[in-house]
């Protein structure tokens, strides 16, 4: 049976300066009691890499705020006005890119690639510095994975194993991210004894899960 814990001590596992895999899709799958106890914590200089930046007040938004990120690797900033002034004032660097290419750089790393080749970006500034390779004719984007120290998801549900069950669009990047975090942290909305998530309806299993959050009270 895996033991749970509080989101304070999820939060104190996250050391300053990580670099941090959150879920969530403008908030939706994302952990936000984790996010709270990470704030509170006062944790500094991450490095995030998700979809987005969610909104001032909501999921990453919050880290945001209160000023933990200083590196930001993400498909696009737009419903966020607070970090688009981070970044022009140098307070966060920003690396945009696209969401195909960003879910396909972090499933490399977790599935052990070496990189991800794509044409998306050709002929645009994505292409400036990067490795450009030809098959068939046609050029590609060599883009190299994007590993984890840490994968903070969230879920529906949860077993006493540790085997997860997503909801929905809360698929989004939760489940690959669970695969190229070297620890991951589970925020699951129940925790359910083993056997009521079916098998075939198990997207992470346990043994990628190191740590567990207790159900909110």
């Amino acid at each position: 049976m895996r033991k749970a814990i509080r989101p304070e001590e999820a939060a104190d596992i996250v050391p300053d300066g990580a670099v941090v895999l959150i879920g969530g899709f403008m908030g939706v799958g994302t952990p936000e009691r984790m996010i709270d106890a990470l704030v509170a914590r006062g944790v500094k200089n991450l490095t995030v890499v998700a979809n987005d930046a969610a909104m001032p007040g909501k999921g990453i938004g919050k880290l945001v705020s209160a000023g933990a990120v200083s590196q930001a690797i993400m498909s696009h900033i737009g419903l966020n006005p607070e970090i688009q002034q981070k970044m022009i004032a140098g307070e966060i660097e920003v690396e945009l890119v696209p969401q195909g290419t960003l879910v396909e750089r972090i499933r490399a790393a977790g599935v052990g690639l070496g990189a991800v080749v794509t044409a998306t970006g050709i002929g645009t500034p994505v292409e400036e510095g990067k490795q450009v390779i030809e098959i068939d004719g046609k050029r590609y984007l060599v883009e190299k994975p994007i590993h984890g120290d840490y994968a903070l998801i969230a879920a529906q549900q949860a077993d006493y194993a540790g085997n997860l069950l997503y909801s929905l669009t809360a698929h989004n990047f939760n489940p690959i991210m669970a695969l190229a975090g070297r620890t991951v942290i589970v925020e699951p909305e129940m925790i359910v004894p083993i056997g009521v998530i079916p098998p075939d309806a198990v997207k992470t299993p346990g043994v990628l899960v190191d740590h567990m959050l207790a159900r909110a009270a």
